[in-house]
């Protein structure tokens, strides 16, 4: 075992079949981009046309796990996954759990770069110096839990990890998801579409090498301490307990849960859509845990009786509960989990998934469509026979469905009448459940965030000030206390930009969200002696927030040479136009002077042109972005 000193690129070109491994060592590079997200946003930048069509084959889909991702540093087995979405036609960063990561390290690989596209459906098999193209016409057409089941059989080997498609990203819904084994979901901005266009099937993994510490008593001293910090942390036992869900039903409460389409905010017996319930239903049947979390937050249930009898898969999230769940006007846990499920095996993003189907119910509740429109499905509100019935149709493009499979924003350009108005997405992406007319830090990081309206770029959590950390965090950031209220505008900007830098730097080290951003018990001064003593590469707290304002940074600039500018930072129309009716403040709207308000703040505390929203050329240079300058045509 020798000590980590490296990046590891493997480049695999589906056209000709050309298997490249190119290794970084300069010490200065990776000290400033720290490794995974990091290293491939770089990439993306240096190598990427951003005028590049989504489905060219010279659209490359990046997995980078992070620089910690297969040690046993808690919470650290998450991979960003990177392309240019064909949902927002954006650089597009997502991100998944499991084990498929810590598969790739351990095959020697810190990031693996997939170009060009097949002529038939191929699967990429690695096992360390082995990388192969394989034939994947029997695996076309299969779902998730098929793909895995026969890979594996046919390998001889249940220790595989793929990351893989289902029939939506075959069919290249705009919202197809790319799943690490079955249950984990990098869910957003199309990946899935990406590698259906590229024929590529999945990505089957297994490593046996081992990776090296630099100074591993400092090391494990260092996990040890935070490990102990996590026991304490208040967030943590409840959110194993209970899940993502454990959250559902005091958001309700604060009148933040989105419902029928975020036309309401709380939902009669959501009780039913909570964590707790899972449990005392007994339909939680065991928790499960992504590589080196001993928070295990995942969920995996059954539906033993009734109706929906059989129905078995992971989860379901807070997200799925909202959008599938509530937002549909249904608290009939049974039917969510069974949408859930096709979501999970059909490859489908399932706050999008949601959000399409909501639309199209409003439209009926609007006089704009009918249910002869709907292939004659019943379009009343809290039908799940009709949720389940057209997230198949979805996932198949099936009639109403492969409208629905091209997106809101495409959806309510074709059958208009007013229908943009409570298509919730902006920027071509659906908005996840985050109600931001009571939240105002996260309308901020919605409007601009290079994703679009999405909680998983910047979880500002925070600033409810729902436990004591999160109250003592908003109090570091800006100085008080009293700034931990979701209610206004002031210090937005700060809290927004600190949990930016954060989640970014967080990303490149393959720490899950969940400890930085929502519990607290891993800050930057964690994130720095952790990295220092893995790498040998000494860095400071500053620099880790650095590393991550580099990436945002460049995903700024990747959007500016596109030509989008602040006037492009918008929110779906319902945020900025119509007033939350039942919040439980009276400024509950993102009218577009509330968000410019914001905005201003936002780009004066990163140093950027106030009229354009974009880096400045004194922004690049100070975070030694100077060699994106000549790309950087708005400057």
């Amino acid at each position: 075992m020798s000590n980590w000193d490296s990046i590891v690129l493997l480049t695999v070109n589906l056209s000709n079949g050309v298997v490249n491994k190119t290794t970084l060592t300069d010490k200065s590079f990776l000290k400033k981009y720290l490794g995974g997200r990091g290293v491939a946003t770089h990439y993306f930048l240096s190598k990427v046309d951003p005028f590049v069509d989504p489905y060219s084959p010279d659209n490359p889909i990046i997995f980078a796990p992070g620089t910690l991702t297969g040690t046993f540093v808690p919470c650290s087995g998450r991979t960003s996954i990177m392309f240019k979405s064909p949902a927002t036609n954006r650089f597009f960063k997502t991100n998944v759990g499991g084990a498929f990561g810590a598969q790739l390290k351990f095959a020697g690989y810190d990031i693996l770069i997939v170009e060009g596209k097949a002529e038939e459906p191929v699967y990429i098999y690695i096992e360390n110096e082995r990388v192969e193209i394989r034939s994947a016409k029997h695996l076309w057409g299969k779902d998730m839990r098929e793909t895995n089941q026969i890979v594996r059989e046919e390998n001889d080997d249940d220790e595989l990890q793929l990351a893989c498609i289902g029939p939506a990203g075959e069919n290249k819904v705009i919202y197809a998801s790319v799943h690490a084994s079955i249950y984990n979901a990098a869910g957003r901005g199309g990946g899935g579409a990406v590698m259906g266009d590229k024929n590529l099937k999945a990505i089957a993994v297994k490593g046996t090498k081992s990776i090296g510490v630099s100074r591993p008593k400092e090391f494990a001293a260092t996990v040890k301490r935070l490990r102990e910090k996590m026991e304490e942390a208040s967030g943590v036992q409840p959110l194993s307990d209970y899940g993502t869900s454990v959250g559902v039903e005091s958001t309700n409460s604060i009148g933040a849960f989105p419902v029928k389409n975020f036309q309401q905010s709380t939902i009669y017996n959501v009780h039913l859509l909570t964590g707790q319930y899972l449990v005392e239903s007994g339909l939680l049947k065991r928790k499960v845990s992504c590589y080196s979390c001993p928070v295990a937050c995942h969920r995996f249930v059954t539906v033993d009786d009734g109706k929906y009898r059989g129905t078995y898969c992971g989860g379901p999230e807070y997200e799925t509960l909202s959008a599938l769940g509530g937002g549909c006007l249904s608290t009939d846990i049974n039917a969510v989990i069974k949408a859930n499920e096709l979501c999970n095996i059909l490859g489908l993003d399932v706050i999008s998934t949601g959000n399409c189907i909501q639309w199209l119910l409003e439209c009926k509740q609007r006089g704009v469509m009918t249910d002869a429109d709907a292939d004659g499905l019943d379009l009343s509100w809290g039908n799940m026979d009709t949720v389940i019935e057209l997230t198949r149709k979805i996932a198949h493009r099936e009639g109403v469905g492969d409208l629905l499979a091209k997106g809101l924003k495409v959806a309510a350009e074709e059958v208009g009448q007013d229908s943009y108005k409570w298509a919730i997405q902006a920027r071509g992406l659906e908005q996840s459940r985050v109600e931001t007319r009571s939240a105002f830090a996260y309308a901020l990081a919605f409007a601009v965030s290079s994703r679009g309206p999405d909680h998983l770029n910047t979880e500002c959590l925070a600033e409810f000030g729902g436990a004591p950390e999160a109250i003592q965090l908003i109090e570091r950031i800006t100085g008080s206390k009293e700034y931990a209220y979701p209610y206004t505008t002031d210090k937005r900007a700060e809290i927004v930009r600190w949990h930016e830098d954060i989640y970014a730097a967080g990303d490149s080290m393959g720490i899950c969200a969940f400890p930085t951003t929502a519990q607290h018990w891993v800050d930057e001064f964690d994130m720095a002696d952790l990295y220092s003593s893995f790498s040998g590469i000494d860095v400071t707290a500053e620099e880790i927030m650095m590393s991550g304002r580099r990436v945002i940074t460049l995903e700024r600039v990747f959007s500016g040479i596109l030509g989008y500018t602040r006037a492009d930072d918008v929110l779906p129309y319902r945020m900025m136009y119509e007033k939350q009716l039942d919040a439980m403040h009276d400024n509950a709207i993102n009218s577009p002077e509330v968000l410019d308000i914001m905005k201003d703040q936002y780009f004066k505390l990163h140093g950027w042109d106030l009229e354009a929203g974009l880096p400045t050329k004194e922004v690049l240079e100070e975070l030694e972005l100077d060699e994106f300058e000549s790309k950087a045509t708005f400057l």
